[in-house]
C-alpha cells in the first residue's frame, strides 16, 4: 500500500510515513514527524512548526518530535505544533480533528478523541480518550479534558473536565449520556453519575482504570476540577 501526497504539498527534515496515508494540496509537513497508517490529511494543514512559546518564541525546535497514529482525520487550516517542554506533541489513534484547529506545543490527544471546527488549546493540553471539545472551544494551559466528556460549544475551559462529564459554562454538571451510550458503559451508568454528582468512587474495573488515569493527571496538572 502506497501514500497518496498530493505535488502541491512540502515535507522536508524527517518525515516518517506509514502507509495508505492522503495528504492534501498545499499541506506542510515539517519533521521530526512520525506518521502512522491511513491518516487523512487535508488541503493546508500546517505540522511541525515550532510550539507558540511566549517564554522562548525562536526556540530550537530541529530535534523537537510529534507523532501522529493511525487512521486519523485532519482537516483544512489545521496546525500541529512541536513540543516545547515535553518530549513530543501526540495524536493518538482514531481522532478526528474538524477544520481550523489549533493542536499547540506539547498536546497530548488521546486515542477517539473529536475535535470540532475552530478550537484552540493552550499548551500542554491532555485530551484524554473519546473527549470532545465542540465547535469554538477554549482550552487553557495545562487542563486535562477527562475521558468521554463533552466540551460545549463556545466554552472557555479554565479547570480540568472530569470523566464522562458535560460541562457547558454557567450549568450543573451532567452526564455525556451519548459518549456512555456509545462506548459501551451505559450497565455502569449509576455508578458514573454517582462520582459526577456525589464524587463517589466507582468499583466498576472499567470505571476505576478510567478515574485512577484522570487523577493522576489532574494532580500532576496543579488545577483545579468542574
Amino acid at each position: 500500500m502506497s501514500n497518496k501526497i498530493h505535488p502541491t504539498a512540502v515535507i522536508q527534515n524527517n518525515v516518517e510515513l506509514g502507509d495508505g496515508n492522503e495528504i492534501g494540496p498545499y499541506s506542510v509537513l515539517y519533521g521530526p514527524l512520525k506518521i502512522g497508517n491511513g491518516n487523512w490529511i487535508g488541503p493546508h494543514v500546517t505540522i511541525g512548526t515550532p510550539g507558540q512559546d511566549t517564554r522562548n518564541p525562536r526556540y530550537d525546535s530541529s530535534q523537537s518530535c510529534i507523532e501522529i497514529g493511525d487512521d486519523n482525520i485532519i482537516r483544512e487550516y489545521t496546525a500541529i505544533q512541536k513540543p516545547c517542554y515535553r518530549d513530543i506533541t501526540r495524536i493518538g489513534n482514531r481522532v478526528f480533528i474538524m477544520q481550523s484547529v489549533h493542536i499547540p506545543h506539547d498536546a497530548i490527544i488521546h486515542d477517539d478523541a473529536v475535535i470540532t471546527p475552530m478550537v484552540v488549546m493552550a499548551g500542554i493540553v491532555t485530551v484524554l480518550k473519546g473527549a470532545t471539545l465542540a465547535i469554538g472551544s477554549s482550552v487553557h494551559q495545562h487542563s486535562v479534558v477527562g475521558h468521554y466528556s463533552i466540551v460545549g460549544m463556545g466554552s472557555v475551559l479554565t479547570k480540568n473536565v472530569r470523566p464522562f462529564a458535560k460541562y457547558v459554562p454557567r450549568m450543573p454538571l451532567t452526564m455525556n449520556d451519548y459518549a456512555i451510550e456509545k462506548y459501551g458503559f451505559s450497565d455502569v451508568r449509576d455508578e458514573i453519575h454517582a462520582y459526577l454528582t456525589e464524587e463517589t468512587q466507582p468499583t466498576d474495573l472499567r470505571l476505576v482504570s478510567i478515574v485512577n488515569e484522570f487523577e493522576q493527571l489532574n494532580k500532576l496538572s496543579k488545577r483545579r476540577v468542574y
